[in-house]
């Protein structure tokens, strides 16, 4: 009787889950299909989840300039992979300290970090301080360092991690052994906290990826456009849209519509490509890091 209970518990959960799979891979069947259908089918039947008329022109007029994709595209890695490991960096070179009990002003940092994420101080003075004390507007550091290069909730769960996976005992023997605190830190500490290193990358990694805001505030010059900040400017740029619509590629009418979709499928791929491989350890981390403590 207790097997077939948990036999019947089993397809139950099993078939909860793929209705969640379902109502998940839908909008992006919806994505992807509305992308590659003829505009006035699109504006004339809605949206569904298999094109009615398949036209790949929202593509074609993405892809006019297909070097300004490539480097988007490269750009956009670069700033995803340097931006993600100084981050991490950062965070547990703040974190790893206030899990520790006996560091000395360890109240004053913990109030400073809590203050910056309750308080900010705006756009404008963010603005000035970056481009007219930092001078980093039109470089690569202008998509790195604002707004993303350490939050302060990735530092609580790093810390909160720190505090409750590694063993206070083990970090007295290693320095009676004659271990320094770097040499703790980096032999010990890191390869023990993989799974919480691993969460923060995907996330801070995500929202370099997506990030189009730096790229509208501190940038002018094409070769720096990450690919979010390039689609996007080519998707608002009403000349370009001329041009391409004069080329004769969309019939002298511009797919706004199919292009929004088209825009985000391309700005989603890679992340979409690269996440279930990195699925496991994001959910061991969050669950390790946030919750245990």
């Amino acid at each position: 009787m207790a097997k077939g209970k948990d036999k019947g518990f089993q397809m139950a959960a099993h078939g909860f889950f793929i209705c969640i799979l379902i109502c998940i891979l839908i909008p992006f069947m919806i994505l992807f299909s509305s992308s590659i259908t003829q505009e006035e089918a699109l504006v004339r039947q809605g949206y569904g989840i298999l094109p009615t008329k398949v036209d790949f022109t929202a593509y074609k007029l993405l892809l006019v300039d297909s070097t300004s994709i490539l480097r988007g595209y490269g750009i956009s890695v670069i700033v995803t992979v340097t931006g993600t490991a100084v981050n991490l960096l950062l965070t547990v070179l703040y974190a790893y300290p206030l899990s520790r009990k006996d560091l000395p002003g360890r109240e004053f940092f913990s109030f400073f970090l809590f203050f910056t994420m309750l308080f900010h101080g705006g756009i404008v003075s963010s603005y000035i301080m970056w481009t007219q004390t930092f001078h980093i507007k039109n470089t690569l550091w202008a998509l790195i360092v604002p707004n993303l290069l350490m939050q302060g909730f990735y530092v609580i769960m790093a810390r909160t991690y720190f505090t409750a996976n590694i063993p206070t005992a083990l970090i007295d023997a290693s320095r009676i052994d004659g271990a320094g605190e770097v040499k703790i830190l980096a032999q010990i500490v890191l390869p023990m906290s993989l799974p919480i290193l691993t969460a923060l990358g995907l996330m801070v990694g995500l929202s370099y990826w997506n990030d189009w805001l730096n790229g509208i505030y501190y940038v002018n010059e094409d070769k720096y456009y990450s690919i979010q900040v390039l689609l996007n400017r080519m998707l608002l740029n009403t000349e370009t849209m001329k041009k391409a619509a004069k080329s004769g590629l969309a019939g002298g009418r511009v797919p706004s519509v199919s292009m929004k979709m088209a825009v985000a499928v391309l700005g989603a791929l890679p992340v979409l490509v690269i996440y279930p491989f990195l699925q496991k350890y994001f959910v061991k981390g969050i669950t390790v890091g946030a919750v245990k403590g």
